[in-house]
């Protein structure tokens, strides 16, 4: 063997050596972080924590919930765009709300659409229009009338989130009258309606049955096409005159752009075979959420649909937000 030979033979056996922890330590290295950027309590929270421990199971890795709320969910958003693209920092969030910030707000620190990239959907929980007990209405109709005659006070979640942008679509199709009054997130707003300093919300159904369920809240439409068999008896907007109108909130992971697409794929994988379990789909289903699970592409295309139909409502309110 010649000199020249032994040397390379050497040196690529030395760059192998030192190349094999690198190859060895798959991923996840470390714990990963599940970004809920909304205050405990909410929709995306329960789902969060319903989730994190059959993911550390399936990963063989600790999953840690972390709540980051602020800017109607931007701030924890904006945290996770701006995480290195490792596959360490997940975000689980209403997907649909978050199409809405790039039209409401004039500036943002991050472009959800380059920014973020789609891993997959979980589950779609409807919009339920709530009314403290005290109001005098008990159809949609009667609360319409109501509005127009007496001030109500309409709780948002913030302004700007997808259950503001559905009572602005409500109102402008059915000639209602509301008082929006914001809060930092749904369990405050849905606190201050049971309390009857508001008296009317539209809120995710996963986190607003249980107040309905007690009598708490007076529950007179949900915002699906079709009734939900969890609460049958309750019409749809949609047959009470609302047409096709539809909205609620779309629960779904993202991750930072340029996340590897091997990492995406398996977490694509083990979300979907989570949420489809028996166990997590019986607990969602029966706080009246559906599960709804999309390839990381299907995603991205419902964020882009999503962006263009709620845009419409935005510039047709002339809504805008610093």
């Amino acid at each position: 063997m010649t000199l020249n030979r032994r040397k390379m033979l050497l040196a690529s056996g030395a760059l192998a050596a030192t190349g094999m922890p690198a190859m060895a330590q798959a991923w996840p290295s470390k714990p990963i972080k599940l970004i809920v950027p909304y205050p405990p309590g909410g929709s995306s929270d329960i789902i969060a924590r319903a989730i994190s421990q059959p993911l550390a199971e399936a990963l063989k890795q600790t999953v840690l919930v972390e709540n980051r709320a602020g800017a109607n969910g931007n701030l924890g958003a904006d945290f996770v765009a701006k995480s290195a693209p490792d596959g360490h920092t997940l975000l689980l969030c209403d997907v649909g709300a978050l199409a809405i910030s790039p039209s409401v707000y004039t500036k943002l620190p991050f472009d959800p659409s380059k920014d973020l990239r789609g891993v997959t959907m979980l589950a779609y929980s409807p919009h339920m229009l709530v009314v403290h007990p005290s109001v005098k209405a008990n159809t949609f109709k009667e609360l319409v009338a109501l509005s127009k005659t007496t001030d109500l006070n309409f709780a948002v979640t913030a302004m700007g989130s997808a259950p503001h942008l559905a009572g602005v679509a409500v109102e402008r199709a059915s000639g209602a009258k509301w008082v929006y009054v914001p809060y930092k997130g749904g369990v405050q707003a849905i606190q201050d309606t049971m309390g009857g300093q508001t008296q009317v919300l539209m809120n995710g159904m996963l986190a607003t049955l249980p107040h309905v369920q007690s009598g708490k809240l007076k529950v007179l439409a949900i915002s699906k096409k079709t009734r939900m068999p969890l609460v049958g008896d309750v019409p749809t907007l949609a047959e009470q005159g609302l047409a096709d109108f539809e909205s609620g909130t779309w629960q779904g992971v993202l991750v930072a752009n340029g996340t590897a697409p091997a990492i995406v794929a398996r977490l694509n994988a083990e979300l979907i075979k989570i949420v489809r379990s028996a166990d997590i789909r019986s607990r969602l289903t029966g706080q009246g959420a559906e599960v709804v699970t999309m390839q990381a592409a299907e995603q991205d295309q419902f964020f882009n649909r999503e962006r263009a139909r709620w845009a419409k409502v935005v510039t047709d309110a002339n809504i805008k937000l610093d």
